[in-house]
């Protein structure tokens, strides 16, 4: 209860920040719906709110237009349309101005061919979302769930409509009332219509019953919304406990479809639940028209703000409870079904099943008006009776049975004829469907009976047997049709589900061998255009703010500017857009977003030939797809180079914490020193004896020395990490290098004993001698300071295959396996050994890339009875020839 009530109060909290929309709903036209809009937004306007008009059409009443002076009001935006200019709501003008109320009538007006959307209703919703509050009205025929219901009524169907789900963004609903006898005198005053148009409306849609049947529609909206907000604020004061049941509606594309899904709808919204539209594909081959009504009937579904479902298996009844448990379905809506004769008596009918098997569901079968009509036909099998090619290739199989079976008959039984005619049977049943094949199993039957049991020509039977086998015949021929046709139909739904899996798996491939972002989209394109079939291209962000083109296939696919203009709105608002949508429908590319979790990566552009029509189920299924996949591989490099980026600054942030370390350390103790000997020579020079002098002296040089090499490692480590030092190569004897790095480290630490050992003869190199020489330092000074005393550092020059070794070793504390490859990074050092004093944790790092710099290596190894060994290795280039006399 308390998880309950919490989000209860989170989404009453979210709905208060998002319900910026006031609908003034009336039940027909004329009834004052504009003249309340603009009354509540004069009186707004003269409390000092930021109220602005949009666009009101105030169809020449005079009273409308005086509510419009004082207002401010947008100019109207210009489109040609066939060589004709209209003028329309200026939607980017609104969303430039951004007031804190805009005043938007004719909620469901269809824009003229050119807008950014189809419906003027998109054009609030995109408003909406973008923080502006918008009054607005409707009159209730133009709901589409009520759009049935409407035309029985009224006899008029009303082509412009707006989506049920949009009334949910609304907070508040003004219903506008007028009795039918007022408004009909308003009518046949001319305050609604002119006087030709008036006199044809009186006799057709304002006439008083159809007034009064849509007054109380509309006053059932306006209730079923205040009971929708009154038990979703009850649930947030935890006084009920709202149990949302999804409804689920079955349809088959038998032209009920439209009219269930808005019933679908009309249930859902009383009962404040989650709605689905389901259609089971069992694989059987149907008609285009039927496959059109039943993309017609989800497309409906999606606008109405359900969830359209395709499943795919034999068994329909099982296929529908399987998806109710799964999906805590709790009401089955489905219209009266096409129940055989055979299958009523033996139980196994859709309603049949769904009732026996379904007890927890509550079962809804609604008499669709289609389905009355149709009544007599309820014999015929499901799709009707087909094309006549069909049943033309049929006959044409049957003739051929016969021919052979006519030819066999002086070689054969007549029980052996018999599997001719099974043969035609499942020739005809693989290739067809069940209701061809039954056509051809009868035929069969009649035919051997007349031609071929005896007594010939005749379809008596003399002989009791003969009587079986044709009985028997006709079972096997009709149970093989049907076991026939239902392979086929699942070969061909495996067949259609292999070529999706594999599409799919071919772009996951292309995805993971991608090394970054370009790649992927470049592979990307080319596996959508080969499995759907069409020119595709991603399109991202430019620095400008605009949509480019990234990749495209085939290369150099030109898109229009409102194909772009489709891609920069379906990326910014994560909604498919441009051909086959409502918004930007002009555009020649059907757009959809490449985003995840907020974070928007572009948007993928998919064209067809003009002749190709909207995508089926499973194409447009298909598509979807591969753009979530993109979208995540996507999202994956992005969080990849956040990653990266985010291990760099957090390593350059160490370096530099260590850096600052390092200097304020490094700096001010030879520093200090320096300073302090100074101080003291400064004031007791004349007390001090020689002796002492001279140490002080030699103390600050020596400190000086300590200082001049510490920056000179800082700017050797500058040059390395710029890639600015430069080698100036020179040959010389890799023992003069030795010999010049042992002397230094003498003069530096008199005491070291170093043990010095060449086993390479004359070591000619072409290197820097001066980088290579410090090189080898650092590591003698390293290895001397963690050498015990009185234990000798040994330095061993060998060449084996071509390259200079050098190995340095200390009989110091050694260093672990898990901090030798650490040792070369920039200010790490280790405090071991008698001797181990203070340390940059540079010397090593240069040393590996001054080497490094020469195409050598440095590397650290236990040495033999304890200690560390550090190896330089330096190739060897044979030296040039001798210059001729």
């Amino acid at each position: 209860m308390r998880d309950a009530r919490a989000d209860a109060l989170l989404h009453a909290v979210d709905g208060e920040r998002e319900r910026r929309l006031k609908i003034f709903l009336g039940a027909a036209p004329g009834v004052g719906k504009t003249y309340a809009m603009l009354s509540a937004a004069r009186e707004l306007h003269r409390q000092g709110v930021d109220v602005v008009i949009g666009l009101v059409e105030t169809h020449g009443r005079a009273e409308t237009a005086a509510l419009m002076e004082g207002l401010p009001v947008l100019p109207r935006r210009t489109l040609v349309h066939r060589e004709r200019e209209f003028t329309e709501f200026d939607l980017d003008a609104a969303l430039t101005r951004r007031p804190a109320i805009l005043v938007v009538d004719e909620l469901a007006h269809r824009n003229v061919p050119g807008a950014r959307h189809e419906r003027r209703w998109q054009d609030i919703n995109e408003l909406l979302d973008a923080g502006i509050e918008v009054y607005t009205a409707l009159n209730v025929q133009h709901l589409e769930s009520l759009n049935d219901q409407v035309a029985r009524i009224t006899g008029v169907t009303v082509r412009e409509t707006v989506p049920d789900g949009f009334l949910d963004r609304a907070r508040d609903i003004v219903l506008v009332d007028l009795p039918p006898r007022e408004l009909i005198t308003r009518l046949r005053q001319g305050k609604v219509y002119v006087p030709e148009t008036a006199a044809m409306a009186l006799d057709s849609f304002f006439a008083p019953t159809h007034l009064a049947a849509l007054r109380e529609l509309a006053v059932d909206t306006v209730a079923r919304h205040v009971d929708s907000d009154l038990r979703a604020d009850m649930l947030a004061r935890g006084e009920v406990m709202s149990v949302r049941r999804r409804v689920l509606a079955a349809i088959d594309g038998a032209g009920q479809g439209d009219y269930l899904v808005r019933v679908a709808r009309r249930i859902a919204e009383r009962r404040s639940a989650p709605w689905s539209v389901v259609y089971v594909d069992t694989g059987e081959v149907t008609d285009l028209q039927r496959r059109e009504r039943v993309e017609q009937s989800l497309r409906l579904a999606r606008r109405l703000g359900g969830e359209p479902v395709i499943l795919r298996g034999h068994a329909i009844a099982e296929e529908l409870l399987a998806y109710a448990d799964r999906e805590g379905v709790g009401q089955i809506v489905l219209g009266r079904t096409r129940e055989r004769p055979l299958a009523r008596m033996l139980g196994r009918s859709l309603t049949q099943r769904l009732l026996r098997q379904g007890t927890h569901l509550e079962l809804t079968i609604v008499a669709t008006p289609n389905r009355r009509k149709a009544g007599s036909r309820r014999w015929l099998p499901p799709g009707g009776w087909g094309a006549g090619r069909e049943y033309i290739q049929a006959t044409l199989a049957t003739l051929v049975a016969f021919a052979l079976a006519f030819v066999a008959d002086r070689y054969l039984s007549v029980a052996n004829l018999a599997l001719i005619f099974l043969t035609a049977v499942l020739v005809v049943a693989v290739r067809t469907r069940m209701a061809v094949a039954v056509y051809t199993a009868l035929a069969c039957f009649l035919g051997y009976n007349f031609f071929f049991a005896p007594p010939r020509y005749t379809l008596a039977i003399a002989n009791v047997d003969d009587v079986l086998a044709v009985v028997l015949f006709l079972v096997a021929a009709l149970v093989c049709s049907r076991l026939a046709t239902r392979l086929a139909a699942q070969v061909q739904s495996l067949r259609a589900a292999h070529a999706q899996a594999r599409a799919l798996l071919g772009l996951g491939q292309a995805l993971v061998s991608s090394a970054d972002a370009p790649a992927m989209r470049r592979e990307a394109v080319i596996a959508v255009a080969q499995a759907l079939h069409c020119e595709a291209a991603v399109l991202v962000r430019d620095g400008e703010g605009g949509m480019t083109v990234a990749a495209s296939a085939p290369a150099g696919v030109v898109l229009s500017m409102q194909d772009t203009a489709a891609a920069d709105w379906a990326e910014r608002h994560g909604e498919a857009a441009g051909r086959f949508t409502d918004t930007l429908h002009a555009a020649s590319c059907w757009v959809l977003p490449l985003s995840t979790e907020g974070h928007a990566a572009g948007a993928l552009a998919l064209r067809w030939s003009e002749a190709v029509g909207e995508p089926d189920p499973d194409r447009r299924g298909l598509a979807l797809s591969m753009a979530q996949d993109l979208s995540q591989a996507l999202e994956r490099a992005r969080l990849v180079e956040e990653l990266q980026s985010s291990r760099v600054q957090g390593e350059t942030e160490r370096l530099r914490n260590a850096l600052l370390s390092s200097v304020s350390h490094d700096l001010r103790s030879p520093l200090a020193s320096m300073i302090g000997s100074a101080g003291t020579l400064l004031g007791y020079e004349g007390r001090l004896p020689a002796h002492e002098r001279k140490e002080l002296l030699e103390g600050i040089l020596g400190e000086g020395q300590r200082l001049d090499r510490y920056i000179q490692n800082l700017l050797d480590m500058t040059r390395l990490g710029h890639g600015t030092l430069k080698l100036t190569r020179d040959w010389i004897d890799g023992a003069d290098i030795v010999a010049a790095a042992v002397g230094r480290l003498h003069r530096l630490l008199p005491d070291t004993l170093i043990h010095t050992e060449a086993n390479a003869g004359e070591a000619l190199l072409h290197v820097h001698p001066a980088l290579v020489e410090q090189a080898l330092f650092n590591v003698l000074e390293n290895a001397a300071r963690f050498s015990p005393s009185g234990d000798a550092v040994s330095v061993v020059a060998t060449v084996i295959d071509a390259q200079w070794r050098v190995e340095v070793t200390d009989h110091g504390p050694g260093i672990p396996e898990e901090e030798r490859a650490r040792i070369f990074d920039m200010f790490y050092s280790v405090a071991r050994g008698e001797r181990a004093g203070p340390s940059t944790g540079l010397g090593l790092a240069i040393c590996r890339g001054m080497i490094g710099a020469h195409g050598g290596t440095v590397e650290a190894m236990p040495a033999v009875g304890g200690g560390t060994t550090v190896r330089l290795t330096l190739p060897m280039t044979p030296p040039p020839p001798p210059a001729s006399p």
